[in-house]
């Protein structure tokens, strides 16, 4: 390896505020033709990231910068660089993977790597049941992973993994995936510093494909030795901010005062509290929609921010101890803002008459108007009288730092302010969506979007930095991040909107039909002519009023439209655009645990959209997963 490659590898953490030029990598999957030059290539990984610093895990950017090199060097094609990628990330995992326990490793299996034809395994609600007809590897591999002691899942992607990860299950992952599913890997599970190796496939078919064999099962025999240094990591604020709505630790602190029924055991009907005290029904529907759902990010985000602003010890060697003792007063704040968050979604599916939320109903559905209502509001007190609690310090010490009068003031302050300027703009979008002109220019829609996403992200941030210390030094930074990432995220979502949303939105284009003013509807009629305007203008009228025309046939008009005015390209550039300022944001921080965070809160809130594939993915366990190992 030459000396400007191992130089550039040891300074690769340290150039992390280089911005990113966001090339699209997503065409360059091609994988080494020959067993030689892969053995090669993966020799020169694990060398070249033996180089780097393994304090704080890199993200993607920092191995494409170094893959990117290591083809100049190697005079290589761009094509490979995907696969550089994951055997890099892999290479930099090694030793960390190796210090987990195989007992809590999880190890993934592509269902693809089976015969399509001819198979005689079934599908049931464990996954695959290999009959070990010899036709394939897979019983091998799993028969090697289960003797070893590893959970094993036959899935792909890495949502569920997240989930079995922040859930407590395992603590490492080892996979097989084509590059397709291991570059969204990259992103989600890495970023988070969750311990990571895969091996991939050598094509993307999805049919009777194949893998070198002999690296899978070096793979799974990696040996446990404890790490000399353990790479940073958010996953144990990941499962704390998701305990935080156990039903132990609401009771600890939030203690209900009326019902004591445990929450999320089945799902809560009009029936089942019929038969309770009538005003501790309240009390069971407000708790159990509060414990149910979400991804607790908000939660998760004042946690972090206390933790970077003393120390970052949660993301440490010592991550699980630090956890324990998080003040009673953080953990407070951070079920505030999730009460918050969830009167929130109350009343917006009441405003939009959306009919599910988190795989349910949505509670206006179950109970009726005005119980939901009434609900939402309960969370908002419920919220307010977390903060406003005296005894909401563990010790005399806490209560002097965090839980005096002034720290009290503004928190309520900054989630006040939050809470009305979420009203604002919530109401700016219900009131354009009532009117009977459809029209919108971009900066209007934006200002919508900064009013009702920025103020979440803003609140849990300074609520937690607040409750370490002084945050007026960094209320500007945090306001201007906040600002860009709202809007930026809710570009996203707009945009998930036409490929799909695997929680709540069921069909795409469900914002035009809605009414609601989005950045993509005032795009299209700033770029489209007018008679593509009124074209655009008239599918949104009413049935009495435009011609008739089914659902589906105004959806596929509106996505022409859509494509004519090139709206999608513009709404990613705009997304481009407003994360490049909250890194430079993040750049300027002078707390380096802080400026981390805010990097991995890039990565990870502004996930790029997918197209769905076709593909029928089939899920498997092959050990029980219904409660977390005890550690």
């Amino acid at each position: 390896m030459s000396t400007e490659l191992s130089q550039a590898a040891t300074t690769e953490s340290a150039n992390s505020s280089i911005p990113s030029s966001r090339r699209k990598t997503s065409h360059l999957k091609d994988v080494p033709e020959t067993l030689e030059l892969r053995e090669s290539l993966r020799a020169r990984c694990d060398e070249v990231a033996s180089k780097l610093d393994h304090r704080s895990p890199m993200t993607k950017d920092e191995m494409e910068r170094v893959a990117r090199r290591m083809i100049e060097e190697a005079d290589l094609p761009e094509g490979y660089l995907g696969w550089l990628m994951v055997m890099l990330s892999s290479s930099f995992w090694k030793d960390a993977l190796a210090a987990v326990p195989p007992e809590r490793r999880l190890f993934l299996l592509p269902h693809c790597l089976k015969h399509a034809e001819g198979c005689p395994a079934e599908y049931d609600q464990f996954g695959m049941n290999c009959k070990e007809c010899g036709a394939c590897s897979i019983a091998d591999f799993r028969g090697l992973a289960e003797e070893m002691g590893y959970r094993v899942l036959v899935a792909e992607g890495s949502p569920v993994v997240m989930k079995i990860i922040v859930g407590g299950y395992v603590d490492a992952v080892v996979g097989v995936a084509c590059l397709n599913v291991l570059e969204k890997a990259i992103d989600k599970v890495l970023l988070a510093g969750i311990p990571c190796m895969a091996v991939p496939l050598l094509s993307s078919d999805c049919r009777n494909t194949k893998v070198d064999e002999a690296w899978v099962d070096q793979m799974i025999r990696t040996p446990y030795v404890p790490a000399a240094q353990a790479t940073r990591s958010y996953v144990h604020l990941m499962r704390a901010a998701g305990d935080l709505f156990s039903n132990e630790s609401l009771d600890r602190l939030a203690p209900r005062l009326r019902s004591q029924i445990p929450l999320g055991d089945d799902a809560v009907t009009l029936q089942s509290v019929g038969a309770m005290d009538a005003i501790a029904a309240t009390e069971h529907i407000a708790y159990d929609f509060l414990a149910r759902g979400g991804k607790h990010s908000r939660p998760f985000i004042t946690l972090a921010a206390y933790d970077a602003m003393t120390g970052g010890l949660c993301t440490g060697p010592d991550a699980d101890q630090a956890v324990a003792e998080l003040p009673m007063s953080v953990r407070r704040a951070a079920i505030s803002i999730e009460t918050f968050h969830k009167a929130s979604l109350v009343h917006d599916d009441i405003e939009d008459d959306d009919a599910y939320r988190y795989g349910q109903l949505a509670v206006h559905r179950r109970f009726g108007l005005p119980t939901a209502i009434n609900v939402g509001d309960y969370l908002i007190g419920l919220g307010y009288r977390l903060l406003s609690r005296s005894d909401w310090g563990d010790t005399d010490a806490e209560k002097v730092k965090n839980g005096d009068a002034s720290a009290r003031a503004d928190l309520v302050d900054a989630l006040a302010a939050a809470h009305l300027r979420l009203s604002e703009g919530q109401g700016a979008e219900l009131l354009w969506r009532d009117t009977r002109d459809r029209r919108l220019t971009p900066l209007d829609a934006l200002k919508v979007y900064a009013l009702k996403t920025s103020p979440a992200f803003e609140a849990a941030l300074l609520c937690g930095i607040r409750l370490a210390g002084d945050a007026e030094p960094y209320r500007e930074a945090i306001r201007t991040f906040s600002r860009n990432m709202g809007v930026a995220f809710q570009i996203l979502n707009d945009l998930g909107d036409w490929i799909g949303d695997d929680s709540n939105k069921l069909s795409a284009g469900g914002d035009v039909f809605g009414g609601r003013p989005t950045l993509l509807w005032a795009l299209a009629l700033s770029a489209l002519d007018e008679d593509g305007q009124q074209e655009l203008l008239s599918l949104v009228e009413p049935d009495e009023i435009r011609d008739h025309m089914t659902e589906a046939d105004r959806l596929a008009a509106v996505r022409r439209l859509y494509e004519k005015a090139k709206v999608f390209d513009t709404a990613l550039a705009l997304v481009d655009k407003h994360q490049a300022r909250a890194e430079q944001v993040a750049d300027e921080l002078d707390v380096e645990e802080l400026r981390r965070l805010f990097y991995f809160l890039v990565d990870t809130v502004l996930e790029r959209p997918e197209m769905p594939t076709p593909a029928v993915v089939s899920l498997g366990v092959t050990v029980p997963l219904q409660t977390p190992v005890q550690r």
